[in-house]
């Protein structure tokens, strides 16, 4: 036994891994392993975290989806219906003004289709029912003309306050002529000419006796008036189409605020 004890001993003292310097290589090192350990334990958190939150975030995100579809990321279809018919008018409007400019197709008959949309101005209109205001010599005639006077210049206040709200421009970059500031009609929507020409031919199918030949082509001239205005490129489609609109309205007014002869001869006695 002591002979055995010996030789083991002699053993380790040989074992070169049992020296002070080769200590670190038997044992273990316990704070190593532990700072391994916690060093990896938050990383695998951390690393398993932010799937988790984005997986939380993603199933919040598609209950939301829906309610987003409809208020954000897909237009109501209104908004698509209003933007198509906006793009029809736009496009059918350039190209139907054929009178835009010298340049375009029609430009040779530009001055005979600005000539057919003077004749819907309100300047002429208001003067020519002045001149016949003051030539006439009827209760019944002064009457009528007191109160197209009104409607003229109820058009021409109702369709300014619109075109001032509205400030929508024309298809094509027509400068407004001299007549046009005169009776500020500056912009496109809704169309003076337009609506002066329905609420005139209105008020005179209803007003005067005219046989059918002169009623059919005072239809005619009321719709000729509203094409020109698109041809030479100062409006829109829809925007002739309302001015026929607001017309009728400004006709079925001034029949609201219908002046007796009474009050129209008061009133011209006061001039």
């Amino acid at each position: 036994m002591p002979a055995s004890q010996s030789r083991a001993r002699a053993r380790e003292r040989n074992n070169v891994l049992n020296r002070a310097e080769f200590l670190s290589l038997n044992q273990p090192i316990k704070g190593n392993q532990e700072t391994r350990s916690s060093s990896r334990k938050p990383g695998s958190q951390s690393g398993l975290a932010p799937p988790q939150n984005e997986g939380t975030k993603e199933r919040r995100q598609s209950q939301q989806l829906p309610e987003e579809d409809c208020m954000q990321l897909n237009p109501s279809f209104k908004g698509i219906a209003f933007n198509s018919l906006l793009a029809i008018d736009i496009c059918m409007s350039k190209r139907l003004g054929v009178c835009a400019s010298s340049a375009s197709s029609w430009g040779s008959a530009r001055s005979m289709i600005t000539l057919i949309g003077i004749t819907g101005h309100g300047v002429p209109w208001i003067g020519g029912t002045l001149i016949c205001l003051v030539k006439s010599s009827t209760l019944a005639g002064q009457e009528v003309l007191m109160n197209l006077l009104l409607a003229l210049l109820l058009d021409i206040m109702i369709v300014a306050g619109l075109q001032k709200l509205a400030k929508r421009r024309g298809p094509y970059d027509v400068h407004p002529g001299l007549l046009d500031y005169l009776t500020m009609d500056i912009y496109a929507f809704p169309a003076g000419h337009a609506s002066r020409a329905a609420m005139v031919s209105k008020f005179f199918l209803n007003h005067l006796v005219l046989a059918i030949p002169l009623r059919i082509l005072l239809v005619l001239w009321a719709f000729c008036v509203g094409l020109s205005r698109i041809m030479i490129g100062r409006h829109h489609i829809t925007d002739v189409l309302s001015g026929f609109v607001f017309g009728y309205l400004q006709f079925r007014l001034v029949e609201l605020l219908w002046m007796s002869s009474n009050t129209c001869q008061m009133i011209i006695s006061i001039w």
